[in-house]
């Protein structure tokens, strides 16, 4: 599997043209197929997809030919595409009357309504690997839920340099060309780097400055306002493959990557990444992850997701194709895994993301935020990333008596529930719930309910409070030193916002 029988990105600007013009985007693509063929691609299911390409139209052509890779017949292909300059450049093969893609080329949509194509080995964008096999360990990957995930939570703000690392087929580095003046992106494997050239150039976006290399290794010591990286996380017992498998021990590449991390970030930057982490027997995985944490740099760490040691390895296996080789060899491999497992005390998996920003306050007080939250979120979140942050630093430089002092607006979207009995006079609890962000719900008292409720800035906290000791005859002094705390947790989950 080499780089030099992939196509040739000079003319990639008039292949995009005739994509565009032939309604193969995503939009498109929705309209086309109708939404049950359209999520049965998700699946790697092609039948639906397949029954609704019937026709003979340009875009049922490029469907059958890019996403579905079946032969098309020479004369639907010359309709659809400028046919001689695409077997010339290599995206395409013909061999007598049929054309065949030689990549993958998926339709996607940019965040402001762009169309873009995402450009990867055949077979591996619907579906995700869909069983590759050892032999292609070099294999790159199209649009997976994992890319999709990182590019939501991603901050987005004006950047001057923005840093891939692990491009694979370039999607973060294609949404990073939005926002940065400059990209770069790096991977291991130099397929991934030709990968992500054809990506940026079929959707029109700027060239990035690709580099061959392990981790920072490529970038020395040049430091970048954002680091974006879906690395190979998977913890398994050996590096079979590329795209997914580190090569170190355990957790150990995701914890190299967050700890080196920190002295290539500018001050104000964030580096967003996906991955895993073990749960070790003895130890808590909040206070595992925390310790990878750099110095210099406040985190946020949310955990998604957590899969005991067999399903981890089932996943994994499912995922390389293993559980339809011999079923002797199909067990070897499982045992291994297992073997690694046992080897290091691991009982579980978690999966979920880490952000750091590199913070001169975080030097002597950093925030290290560690949760889990396997619910819903609202995507995309980065402009919620980059709230989190903005509101570790208030909590930060505010003492209770300065809360107190402040005055504060409820978030929008913030709704009250009152859960109890049918026919209570009083709900049992009150519970306020986000429908933004990540949307939380959080229970609170009688007190905290009547607070946010009338937060609206035009009082400080402390006269809120007192107007709510007189109407429930409490004490106001032990109220105010009592509520700082329940405050402090409302801000911090974004149920209250500080009026500046």
């Amino acid at each position: 599997m080499s780089t030099t029988s992939l196509p040739a990105s000079a003319r990639a600007a008039r292949l995009r043209e005739a994509l565009i013009a032939a309604a193969f985007t995503a939009d498109g693509l929705l309209e086309q197929l109708g939404a049950p063929a359209y999520a049965a691609l998700a699946r790697s299911e092609t039948v639906p997809a397949l029954r609704a390409t019937r026709g003979d139209s340009p875009l049922d052509t490029l469907v059958r030919l890019f996403l579905l890779q079946c032969p098309v017949p020479a004369a639907a292909a010359a309709a659809a595409l400028p046919l001689a300059e695409c077997v010339e450049d290599g995206w395409v093969a013909q061999e007598g009357d049929l054309v065949r893609a030689t990549v993958d080329v998926r339709p996607y949509g940019g965040p402001e309504g762009q169309d873009w194509f995402i450009v990867s080995d055949l077979g591996c964008a619907v579906g995700g690997a869909g069983g590759i096999s050892s032999h292609e360990e070099g294999v790159v990957l199209g649009v997976g839920g994992a890319s999709t995930t990182l590019a939501g939570i991603t901050v987005r703000k004006p950047v001057t340099s923005a840093l891939d690392l692990g491009t694979g087929s370039g999607i973060q580095a294609l949404h990073a060309a939005q926002h940065a003046t400059r990209v770069t992106a790096t991977d291991v494997n130099p397929r991934a780097l030709e990968f992500t050239r054809l990506t940026l150039a079929l959707s029109g976006a700027a060239p990035a400055d690709l580099r061959e290399g392990s981790l920072f290794e490529p970038v020395g010591t040049e430091t970048y306002d954002l680091i974006v990286s879906n690395p190979p996380f998977v913890i398994s017992p050996g590096a079979r493959l590329t795209y997914r498998d580190g090569g170190m021990g355990g957790d150990d590449l995701c914890r190299t990557l967050v700890q080196q991390a920190g002295e290539r970030l500018r001050e104000g930057g964030y580096a967003q990444f996906l991955a895993n982490w073990q749960h070790v027997d003895g130890e808590e995985w909040q206070d595992r992850v925390r310790s990878w944490v750099p110095a210099g740099c406040d985190a946020w760490i949310v955990q998604r997701e957590v899969q005991d040691v067999t399903q981890y390895a089932e996943l994994w296996l499912r995922d390389s194709g293993d559980h339809r080789t011999d079923s002797a060899v199909y067990a070897e491999r499982y045992e291994a895994w297992l073997d690694e497992f046992e080897a290091r005390s691991t009982r579980a998996v978690g999966f979920g993301w880490i952000t750091l920003r590199k913070s001169a306050a975080a030097a002597g007080n950093p925030s290290l935020v560690a949760e889990e939250w396997p619910h819903a979120v609202e995507q995309p979140l980065g402009s919620a990333v980059e709230a989190h942050f903005a509101r570790q630093d208030y909590l930060r430089e505010h003492d209770d008596a300065a809360l107190l002092s402040a005055h504060f607006t409820l978030a929008e979207e913030v709704v009250q529930e009152q859960v109890g009995l049918p026919g209570a006079e009083d709900p049992e609890h009150v519970v306020l719930r986000q429908h933004r962000g990540m949307r939380r719900a959080t229970k609170v008292d009688a007190v905290g309910a009547g607070f946010a409720g009338v937060c609206d800035g035009s009082l400080p906290a402390g006269r809120i409070l007192d107007a709510i000791a007189q109407l429930m005859a409490e004490d106001p002094v032990l109220l105010r030193d009592r509520t700082p705390q329940a405050i402090r947790l409302l801000v911090e989950e974004g149920f209250l916002e500080p009026v500046r």
